[in-house]
């Protein structure tokens, strides 16, 4: 009999993708159709974008539900976001200030920077302890890697900043929603020249 927690289940990577951008997308979607309306709970106006806060909030614990529900265990970075949104998300439904959530982007890349810097201090890559099977490198590979996204992750929550205080609603939830994991997508693609140099083939013992 399998045991789920040291064996999690496998799940279609198609599925974990859209459980994982659902609610990006559909808060997106909500923002553009309710951004321009208001509406009267408990005898307070909230904007659209408050009121898609709080629907956001809901669609994340209840994906993150459903892949711990599915593979039976959650990453570190899956169970820091759903803390991040429900933490920031619910400040900003709770005092009607869109200023907290609209920071949670820049919270959850600096700590991710912060405990990777914290690691390559250490002459540790965390990176590989999260992501060693599912990308298989040599050590000097890893620290490269981990290097790097570092530093990119100081970028994005850098570009959160500034976007959120000096461009609109409308601009920052269009770069929420497209522009980061853009970002993502075409760091991890810039990295080909790494991964391939440094990939460890089947079977091959790692170098030291």
């Amino acid at each position: 009999m399998t045991d789920a927690k040291t064996n999690p289940a496998k799940l279609n990577p198609m599925v974990k993708l859209g459980l994982e951008l659902g609610p990006i997308v559909l808060f997106f979607a909500g923002f553009r159709f309710f951004k321009d309306q208001t509406f009267q709970i408990l005898g307070r106006d909230y904007s659209g974008f408050i009121v898609m806060t709080a629907i956001f909030i809901a669609l994340i614990i209840a994906t993150t539900a459903i892949l711990w529900k599915l593979t039976g265990k959650l990453s570190k970075m899956q169970l820091m976001t759903l803390v991040l949104v429900i933490v920031m998300g619910g400040l900003s439904v709770w005092l009607n200030d869109e200023r907290f959530i609209k920071m949670k982007p820049t919270l959850l890349y600096l700590a991710f920077g912060i405990m990777l810097g914290i690691g390559l201090l250490r002459g540790e890559s965390y990176l590989k302890l999260v992501m060693e099977e599912t990308l298989p490198l040599q050590p000097a590979g890893w620290m490269i890697l981990t290097r790097r996204l570092c530093a990119f992750f100081f970028g994005l929550a850098l570009a959160n900043e500034v976007i959120w205080r000096l461009f609109s609603t409308d601009t920052w939830v269009t770069f929420k929603t497209f522009g980061l994991t853009a970002a993502l997508f075409l760091f991890f693609i810039s990295q080909s020249g790494v991964l391939s140099r440094y990939a460890i083939e089947e079977g091959a013992p790692e170098n030291d």
